[in-house]
C-alpha cells in the first residue's frame, strides 16, 4: 500500500492535557494516517528568525509528524493576513469583510512555495499526497513545479464561493487554476462542487466531463465527500467521567428549564448575533416560554490574534446583557454567554444535557458540532438539532429542524418547534440522524477520498496550466 502524506497549515502536536479538546480535522487526519502508516507535514505554530526549512520529526499518538517553523513576516502575511483576513471571509461569501488592501498575497504564495521546498526531500515516488484546506491551495501547483508526478489530492473544508464573489479577489484566476493542479478535489457538499464547476467553466475555459473538470489535457476529479466524526472514539468519550459530570452539573443548574445550547468559535460566519436576536424574539413573542428555557452559548476565543473577534465579542456581550436585562427574573437568567473553551469530553456532556442544539452558521463548509450534538444524545429521550440551511451538514442531516440563519423569525420558530416536539417524533428523527452520522464517519470520509485518489494515474509533470481566453474572466 502506498504511503500517505497529509499536509495542513498546522500540525497539532498534542499533550495529554489537550488531547480531549482536539478539533475534527486532527481526529480525522490522525485516523487516516494510522491506517496508512503516513506522515503529517505542516507548520508547527512556532517562529524562527530566518526560515531555513529545517524539519522537526516526532511521533504523537502513533502518528509521524514533520513540522517547520515560519518567520514572523510569513505568519503575519500568510496566516493572519491572506488566509484569515482575505480568503476566509471571501470563501464564506462575506466580501464586505474581506481585506483586499493588505498586500498579503505575496506572503501566501511564498509560504506555499516554502512548504513545497521543505516537503520535497521527504516525498517518495509512490506516495499519495493529501493537502488540506484554503491555506495551501497553491501547494499542489508548486509540487508540480518541483517535478513531482505523484497523485496529489486536495480537500476544501470551507465553502467555495459563487463566481461573482470569487471575482472580487485579485488574481482569482490564478487561485482557481492552482486547484486544477490536483488529481482529486474533495468538497463538503454538492453546492460547493457546483460553484467551483461554474467558475471553472465560465472563467477558465474548462469543461466538465462526468465527474471530472478538464482543462486542455489535464483532468481533475471532483468528489463530494462530507467529513464525519470519529464515531468509535466518540462513543467512548461521550460516556466518560468528565462528560457525565458535566451533564449532571448542567441538569442540576437548569432544573425545571429546557436547555438550548450553541458551541461556536468567535467568527462572523457563525451567525451568533443573528442567533441572539432570534432568541430575544422568541422570548418577546412567546411569553409562555419565559422562565421555562435557558440558552447556553459557549464561544471559545480563537487561537492567535484575530482583530475582528474583539468586535464580535463586544457585540455579543451587549446583546446578552440586553436580553438578560429585559427578561431575567430574580431566580432565572435567560441566557448564559460563556467566552472560554472546554475539553472535548465536557462538551459532550453539554450536548447530552441540552434539549435543543442550535447550529445556525450563516455559511459553513460542514459544521462538525451538528454531528457531535446528534451523536451525544440519549436515544430514549433525544434532543432536537436546529440547523442552518447554509451549513454543509444540512445536506446530510435533513431530519434536523432546518432554518434560515438570516431570519430571526425562522430561527425562533425552529426553536419553538423543537421545544414542543413530541417524544416519538424526536426519537424517529434522531434515529435517522444517528444512522447517517455513524455510517458516514471519519473513516468513511478518509477511505472514500483515498480510494478516489488511489484510482487516478500518476501525472507526468508538464507546463503550468493556462486558462483559455474566456469572456468576462
Amino acid at each position: 500500500m502506498a504511503r500517505l502524506i497529509c499536509v495542513s497549515n498546522r500540525v497539532k502536536v498534542e499533550t495529554d492535557d489537550d488531547h480531549a479538546s482536539r478539533g475534527g480535522l486532527v481526529v480525522a487526519l490522525a485516523a487516516a494516517l494510522r491506517e496508512n502508516d503516513g506522515l503529517w507535514f505542516g507548520w508547527s505554530g512556532g517562529e524562527t528568525e530566518a526560515f531555513s526549512g529545517q524539519i522537526t520529526f516526532r511521533r504523537d499518538d502513533g502518528v509521524a509528524l514533520a513540522t517547520i517553523d515560519l518567520e514572523p513576516q510569513d505568519i503575519e502575511e500568510y496566516h493572519r493576513g491572506f488566509a484569515n483576513r482575505t480568503l476566509w471571509p471571501l470563501l464564506h461569501s462575506r466580501p464586505a469583510l474581506t481585506d483586499m488592501e493588505g498586500g498579503f498575497g505575496d506572503g501566501y504564495a511564498r509560504v506555499s512555495w516554502r512548504f513545497a521546498a521543505a516537503l520535497a526531500p521527504l516525498i517518495e515516488a509512490d506516495d499519495l499526497i493529501w493537502v488540506h484546506d484554503y491555506h495551501l491551495i497553491p501547494l499542489g501547483r508548486h509540487l508540480r513545479e518541483h517535478g513531482f508526478g505523484n497523485r496529489i489530492g486536495f480537500f476544501l473544508h470551507t465553502p467555495w464561493p459563487p463566481a461573482g464573489v470569487l471575482m472580487s479577489l485579485p488574481h482569482h484566476r490564478e487561485l482557481a487554476l492552482s486547484m486544477l493542479a490536483y488529481d482529486v478535489i474533495g468538497f463538503q457538499s454538492e453546492e460547493w462542487l457546483y460553484a467551483f464547476c461554474d467558475y471553472a467553466t465560465g472563467h477558465l475555459g474548462a469543461r466538465v466531463e462526468g465527474e471530472c473538470v478538464m482543462l486542455g489535457e489535464r483532468s481533475t476529479r471532483l468528489l463530494i465527500c462530507p467529513m464525519g466524526l470519529d464515531a468509535a472514539d466518540f462513543a467512548g468519550a461521550v460516556h466518560s467521567l468528565a462528560a457525565r459530570q458535566t451533564e449532571t452539573r448542567l441538569a442540576v443548574s437548569a432544573v425545571g428549564y429546557d436547555l438550548i445550547v450553541g458551541v461556536d468559535r468567535l467568527d462572523h460566519s457563525k451567525g451568533l448575533a443573528e442567533r441572539f436576536a432570534a432568541y430575544e424574539l422568541l422570548l418577546a413573542s412567546r411569553p409562555e416560554l419565559r422562565e421555562k428555557v435557558v440558552m447556553l452559548q459557549i464561544t471559545p476565543p480563537p487561537r492567535g490574534d484575530v482583530p475582528s473577534c474583539a468586535q464580535i465579542r463586544s457585540d455579543l456581550e451587549m446583546l446578552s446583557g440586553r436580553i438578560n436585562g429585559a427578561f431575567a427574573a430574580i431566580d432565572w437568567m435567560p441566557i448564559r454567554y460563556v467566552n472560554h473553551g472546554y475539553s472535548r469530553d465536557e462538551l459532550f456532556g453539554v450536548y447530552r444535557a441540552a434539549q435543543v442544539g442550535l447550529v445556525t452558521p450563516l455559511r459553513d463548509g460542514m459544521n462538525i458540532v451538528a454531528k457531535e450534538y446528534v451523536a451525544a444524545q440519549d436515544p430514549a429521550d433525544p434532543g432536537v438539532l436546529v440547523l442552518s440551511c447554509f451549513a454543509g451538514a444540512a445536506a446530510q442531516l435533513s431530519e434536523a429542524v432546518i432554518v434560515d440563519p438570516h431570519s430571526a423569525e425562522d430561527i425562533a420558530d425552529g426553536i419553538a418547534r423543537a421545544l414542543a416536539m413530541p417524544l416519538a417524533e424526536r426519537q424517529e428523527r434522531h434515529k435517522a440522524l444517528l444512522e447517517n452520522v455513524t455510517l458516514h464517519d471519519v473513516r468513511w470520509w478518509s477511505r472514500t477520498f483515498m480510494e478516489a485518489l488511489d484510482q487516478v494515474p500518476a501525472r507526468k509533470p508538464g507546463p503550468p496550466l493556462v486558462a483559455s481566453s474566456v469572456e468576462g474572466g
